[in-house]
Order: C-alpha cells, then sequence, then structure tokens
C-alpha cells in the first residue's frame, strides 16, 4: 500500500475554548497547528487540514485547507471524508488523521496504525490506549479507550462513509466497527499521548507537560 496522506482534523466548534481556533492557541510559544504538523508531516506522503470558513486564516502553513461537504457540523467524520475526497484526487489508498487539538500524539502513528490494518479487509485502525486502575472502573471496566480522530481511513470506503453520514450516522465507533477495524496500542505513560486541549485548564495543562518533557 502508498504511504497514507495526512489529514489534521481541525472542524470543530471550540465551544470549551469560547469558540476561535484552537489549533492556532500558543503552547511554549508555539502554536498547537505549527507542533501538529513537525509530528505528523514526516509520517505521510502529504498533508492537508480540514478546517471550516475563511480558510486565509492558515495561508502560513502551505497547506490546502478541505472544508467539510456536510453541513451543520457534523462532526469528525465529515473532516475524514473531506480528507478522504482530497486523497481520492491525488491518487492515494488511505490516509491518517489526528485531531487539531493534540499536540503530543506519537511519532510513531503512523506506522503502527498501519501494522494494526495488516490482514483487515481495508486498511481502517483507530488509536487507542490502556485504561489501568480507577480509569477502567470508571469506563465500566472497559480497558482500551479508542481514540476515533487519530486514524487510518481507506479512500475506498468513502462513498460509504458518505451514505452514512447522510443517513444521520455521527458516531466514528459505530462506523468502524462495522467495517471491522484493528486497534494500534499506545502506551498511557508517563502521559497519555492523545491528551487534548478543550480548555484553559488543559492549555494550562499542555504547557506544564511541555516544561516536563523538556
Amino acid at each position: 500500500m502508498k504511504q497514507p496522506l495526512g489529514v489534521i482534523l481541525a472542524g470543530g466548534l471550540a465551544t470549551r475554548m469560547g469558540g476561535g481556533d484552537k489549533t492556532l492557541l500558543s503552547v511554549g510559544g508555539e502554536s498547537l497547528l505549527s507542533r501538529i504538523i513537525d509530528r505528523l508531516e514526516p509520517q505521510v506522503a502529504g498533508l492537508a487540514l480540514n478546517a471550516n470558513g475563511d480558510a486565509s486564516r492558515f495561508a502560513d502553513t502551505g497547506l490546502p485547507v478541505l472544508p467539510d461537504s456536510i453541513e451543520g457540523f457534523a462532526g469528525p467524520l465529515a473532516g475524514v471524508l473531506a480528507g478522504l475526497d482530497w486523497a481520492a484526487t491525488q491518487g492515494a489508498d488511505s490516509i491518517v488523521t489526528v485531531a487539531g487539538d493534540t499536540p503530543f500524539f506519537p511519532c510513531d502513528l503512523v506506522p503502527r496504525l498501519l501494522l494494526a490494518a495488516e490482514g483487515r479487509p481495508h486498511p481502517l485502525a483507530l488509536a487507542a490506549t490502556q485504561r489501568t486502575g480507577d480509569e477502567a472502573l470508571k469506563s465500566g471496566g472497559k480497558r482500551v479507550n479508542r481514540h476515533p480522530t487519530f486514524g487510518l481511513w481507506p479512500v475506498a470506503l468513502r462513498d460509504d462513509l458518505r451514505a452514512a453520514l447522510g443517513d444521520g450516522l455521527r458516531k466514528v465507533v459505530a462506523w468502524t466497527d462495522g467495517h471491522g477495524a484493528g486497534e494500534a496500542l499506545f502506551p498511557a505513560e508517563p502521559f497519555d499521548p492523545f491528551f487534548n486541549v478543550n480548555t484553559p485548564d488543559d492549555l494550562a495543562h499542555a504547557e506544564a507537560l511541555l516544561k516536563g518533557a523538556a
């Protein structure tokens, strides 16, 4: 299979941050988006950004900006579909998506997603981390926490996804489970690499994590 293209999902409303573009917030003197590009770009064959509204605010990235084709902020699956439609025009077989507010995701995300999808009907897989202790108890004993905005997605299923969205589907795992998706399991120590910035407190926590990693 060809090396996948990468798509950064930044089409949300950021309501817990008071609106605006979370991905343009600064952590350690650098935007979340810049940090995400630096992590993802070496892992993929090309890169685009899924975002709605005026694309010129991202002009300095030099990335193609892909708006949702499904109206009404239909969630991350709408961004996945926009990425798949773009990838089809590039002759790609698949894309890997990452969230635009998650600056510490693994630097081996793409190869491990590809490995998790091997032998399956489609190159489809989601990232996951292990739940332990209190977190497992709070989740009703579920041991794995899937991260549905971090996935490998096949271009061949884009029309299937379009139809599902048209029928009102919004839950990522409901669609991926229906197509036999794999899981790429990542360690959650010393902290969850899929920690995302949803609130001002999260932004402060990201700053603290960055200082701890320095």
